[in-house]
Formats: structure tokens, sequence, C-alpha cells
């Protein structure tokens, strides 16, 4: 399953260079890690971009969040996790620019 995200030119998470750069898109589809949704293409439609990802099943951090407190050990499981996809992100040249709880998708397995 995939879901397709609507890129405008102002998203902070994908800079307008990205947008019009199949080298920079490559990039981003070859990085392969468990803990980062696979990113299967960067489509185009009378001018608006779409980024074609993988579909995570699960609550974004920020529902999760607004539930309630998340224990001590799980929060430091979620944060090991996070850390080691933004070290991956990093060795492969991407930065992401839009982290936040609302871009965090939590799996219903904890990952």
């Amino acid at each position: 399953m995939w879901r397709l995200r609507c890129c405008r030119k102002n998203t902070p998470a994908i800079p307008s260079v990205l947008l019009g750069s199949s080298g920079e898109a490559k990039l981003l589809a070859s990085l392969n890690h468990p803990n980062i949704a696979a990113i299967h293409g960067l489509e185009e439609a009378d001018g608006t971009h779409f980024l074609v990802i993988e579909l995570v099943d699960g609550d974004t951090l920020a529902d999760q969040l607004k539930r309630g407190a998340i224990p001590v050990e799980e929060s430091l499981k979620m944060a090991l996790q996070l850390a080691d996809a933004l070290e991956a992100a990093h060795e492969s040249g991407i930065i992401h620019r839009d982290l936040k709880p609302a871009n965090i998708k939590v799996t219903p397995a904890g990952k």
C-alpha cells in the first residue's frame, strides 16, 4: 500500500530543488531503513508534485501524545529508533527539515 503526499514548493521537508531534480528524488527513493517510510516515486501533474510514499499503519506520535504521557521505557525505545533512522538519512546526505510528532508514525508494534 502507498499514499500520495502533495508537495507545495514551500514545503519545509521537501526543498524546491528536490521537486525539479530527479537525482535528489532518486537519492530519497534509495534510502532503505526499517524506520523510514519508503519513497516509491516523485510524480508531477499540472505543475503539482506528489511523493508516492509507503503507507505506514498506526497513529502519529502527535496522536499518541494527545492521549497522554508515554511511559519512559517506551519513549526511550522510540527515541532510539528515531535517532537510528535520522542517522541513516544523514549518512545518505538527507536532512528531514520538518521533523515533528505529526510526521512520526508509530506502528501497532511500536516501531
